[in-house]
């Protein structure tokens, strides 16, 4: 197999509830990560959108954290934080930073869809990471369950058509990072979700693999800049 554009370099993800439990995006995402050579410190925050990585906000719900070379953490309810982005890399010193933040924008059950809100906690999070001159991939949200809006499977509301308005306007909102849109990776309802949101295990290891392919496949200066 060719060598993937990331061997060797240092990664830090970040993301929401989907990387927060043990059967969630994480691990599988951090295992496809690693096999193509990178280190990969990743972060789970639930509940946390962009803004909230750069004004820190205070006793998660949940999380989970998996630095390089260990196993999952997860962190009980109180006891994690965000932390400015900046002082995340400043850290970390990472070539790359991977966000995987679409839901918690989403504001699935906010009428109509807060773009300006969306806009400015985007952009604050972009500007934050370009003054560091790390290179950024924003992964927006991907398909939940198929027309799912009843609250009796979907207790977050999400439905495919604020999904498709979500990925959409993030493509063109998280510049200076690299987009990856998650709805190209699957059909609606395909990956089976727990709640109408979360999926199976098997879907998180169905979007871990698209995701490490997609970044995979990114040119190398997608993915490595001259650092500030």
């Amino acid at each position: 197999m060719a060598s993937s554009v990331l061997a060797g370099l240092t990664l830090l993800v970040i993301g929401e509830s989907h990387m927060s439990f043990p059967d969630s995006l994480m691990n599988p995402l951090y295992d496809e990560l690693t096999q193509q050579g990178a280190q990969v410190h990743a972060i789970g925050a639930c509940g946390a959108n962009a803004a909230d990585w750069v004004t820190p906000k205070l006793k998660l719900d949940c999380g989970a954290t998996r630095e390089p070379g260990e196993k999952i953490k997860i962190q009980s309810r109180g006891t994690m934080d965000t932390q400015p982005i900046k002082d995340v890399i400043a850290k970390d010193k990472p070539d790359l930073v991977v966000l995987i933040i679409g839901d918690t924008l989403a504001s699935y059950k906010t009428t109509p869809f807060p773009k300006v809100w969306a806009y400015q906690s985007v952009t604050a999070l972009t500007k934050q990471i370009a003054d560091t001159g790390t290179k950024c991939v924003w992964v927006g949200p991907a398909w939940g369950k198929a027309n799912g809006s009843n609250t009796n499977e979907n207790q977050y509301g999400k439905n495919q058509v604020r999904t498709q308005l979500v990925a959409s306007t993030l493509a063109n909102m998280v510049a200076p990072c690299t987009y990856v849109d998650s709805t190209k990776f699957s059909k609606p309802g395909q990956w089976i979700t727990s709640d109408g949101q979360h999926f199976t295990i098997a879907g998180y290891k169905s979007w871990a693999g698209a995701i490490g392919s997609a970044l995979g496949q990114l040119p190398a200066d997608a993915v490595k800049g001259a650092k500030k």
